[in-house]
């Protein structure tokens, strides 16, 4: 094995260097793959034997190289040597290992290795950068690694965050690395910046090739930072972990860029990817979607709130109990209406209504991720003078403001049950606002979202649906009474008029009890036997 290791390694030498583009590669010789600096190559890793990873021809002027892999989502091994040690190896769907270069080094090795039973595709990223560039997690305190490039995520239903290592700052080859922390001036480690970058994937997109295709973009420091979204920008003084709202079913790329701003230089970490699901776990499941619009009508929203936060109750048992409570509070409204006619009350809830959605869209927008918002504080007292605010102003002209709230709620119920069918991100509206209430820690999170070509139909959908409903309302609505009178009072002055009146035909109807008795006779005539027809009595002889 050895002897052909070497022979192979001679006809790599003599092949001329290669950088850029994409390549497809399968299993070259014999557990020997060869992969070029600055090429994307896509290749299979098959269980269970490890196959060596060979990158020939490394720039002299190259200090550091980085070689990471990405799959899907079934987990990945690449090691320094054969043997999988915990400060050798990285594990996972987007892994990378730094390579520091020796003096005329001009090849580095790795391990490559799947543990699962599938085969998985793969795609390979070796990247060189200089001296003068800051090395991704040279300063590395915390993983196993002793120089560790990689971003650690983890997501939850409430939220996603990711870690990552302190970068240091680039050094010749043959000479030693700078210190971490023996010094906090301008020659130090200190100085650098780290940039966060967000890059969504196209709603409902799945697929494993959209993902490793997307993923190039996020590789390198030029693509990442034309085609992501820069969240905020972090200081070696802050803490490197960055949370973000949970997109469930969303595929999303994070990348992180290392900045020296004294050299101008930069360097990006290996990137990571998550739909905030499992395609494989039966629970949260990549393929199915949640709804919550009845948990947010008044008794159900704030029921499910209080039985989330202070019980271990099942999801779906949670979903049944909210329905069932939203069902309750509905029935008591229209009960209040019905028999007392209290509209003040029942405007009221309406109007708090359209002021929650009112207020959750306020923050939807990239209001709602100013540092000010971040204090649960500030952000429910703002939150509540928003939705409070509506039913006051509209307290003078209620039947205006009943038509309003039946045209955008109405319309933005259409929205989310589209969204089971339809990806969408304006579910998150009013989602981000029940998530912050059930997680304490929510405040910290990020809650940007793709708005890509679905967005914008629905939106479009959405805006027509309030417009036309509203418009049609209020043409049916015009000339005729404010508010009619309550049923109970109706039902009551009707009863009288039909005592008083006599010449009234309504007054000879029979009573409820006997139509009912009369009814129920009726059916059961249709399911009696028919008597035979004849002679009925005995003859008498």
């Amino acid at each position: 094995m050895e002897l052909l290791r070497l022979m192979a390694l001679a006809m790599l030498a003599s092949q001329p260097t290669v950088a850029g583009g994409v390549e497809t590669v399968g299993n070259s010789s014999v557990g020997i793959i060869e992969f070029s600096v600055g090429k994307f190559q896509y290749f299979q890793l098959n269980r269970p034997f490890p196959e060596e990873a060979i990158l020939p021809h490394i720039f002299t002027n190259a200090t550091f190289v980085i070689f990471q892999i990405h799959s899907q989502y079934q987990n990945t091994t690449i090691s320094f040597s054969k043997t999988r040690l915990p400060n050798t190896s990285g594990t996972g769907t987007d892994k990378g290992l730094v390579f520091i270069l020796r003096p005329e080094q001009s090849m580095c090795f790795c391990y490559l290795e799947t543990l699962d039973a599938e085969p998985v595709q793969n795609v390979a990223i070796p990247l060189s950068y200089s001296e003068r560039d800051p090395i991704p997690g040279g300063c590395n305190l915390e993983f196993d690694l002793d120089i560790d490039p990689n971003i650690y995520l983890e997501y939850d239903f409430f939220e996603t965050t990711i870690k990552f290592a302190p970068a240091n700052l680039g050094y010749a080859r043959g000479t030693d690395p700078p210190p971490c922390d023996t010094r906090m001036g301008k020659d130090s480690r200190w100085r650098l910046q780290y940039d966060v970058y967000q890059y969504f994937l196209p709603e409902n997109d799945l697929t494993e090739e959209g993902l490793l295709k997307h993923l190039q973009r996020m590789a390198e420091v030029p693509q990442v930072t034309a085609s992501a979204i820069k969240v905020v920008t972090l200081t070696a003084n802050d803490k490197t972990s960055v949370s973000f709202s949970s997109l469930r079913g969303q595929g999303v790329i994070y990348n992180v860029i290392v900045w020296d701003p004294f050299l101008n230089t930069s360097a990006a970490y290996v990137p990571v990817h998550t739909y905030a699901c499992s395609f494989e776990a039966m629970e949260g499941n990549c393929s199915s979607l949640e709804l919550f619009f009845i948990g947010f009508i008044f008794m159900g929203f704030f029921f499910y709130i209080l039985i989330t936060r202070l019980t271990l109750i099942k999801y779906d048992v949670r979903l049944i109990l909210t329905a069932v409570m939203g069902s309750v509070g509905g029935t008591f409204l229209v009960a209040a209406w019905w028999r007392f006619g209290i509209l003040t009350l029942c405007m009221l809830c309406v109007g708090l209504v359209l002021g929650f959605l009112i207020s959750s869209v306020t923050f939807f927008t990239p209001l709602g991720n100013l540092t000010v918002f971040r204090n649960d504080g500030v952000f429910w007292v703002t939150f509540s003078c928003i939705a409070i605010v509506i039913p006051v102003v509209f307290m003078g002209c209620l039947r205006m403001l009943n038509i309003l709230t039946c045209g955008f709620i109405g319309s933005y119920s259409i929205v989310l049950a589209v969204n089971s069918y339809l990806y969408s991100s304006l579910s998150y509206i009013t989602l981000n606002v029940l998530k912050r209430a059930l997680n304490t820690d929510f405040h910290r999170a990020f809650t940007n979202v793709p708005f890509q070509t679905n967005d914008f139909i629905i939106l479009a959908v959405w805006g027509m649906l309030a417009v036309s409903g509203i418009t049609l309302q209020i043409r049916r609505e015009r000339g005729q009474p404010f508010f009619p009178p309550h049923p109970y009072k109706l039902w009551k002055r009707e009863r009288e008029r039909r005592v008083t009146n006599i010449l009234d035909p309504s007054y000879h109807v029979r009573p409820l009890r006997e139509r009912l008795y009369s009814r129920f006779t009726q059916i059961g005539e249709l399911f009696r036997k028919e008597q035979p027809a004849g002679e009925r009595t005995p003859l008498l002889l």
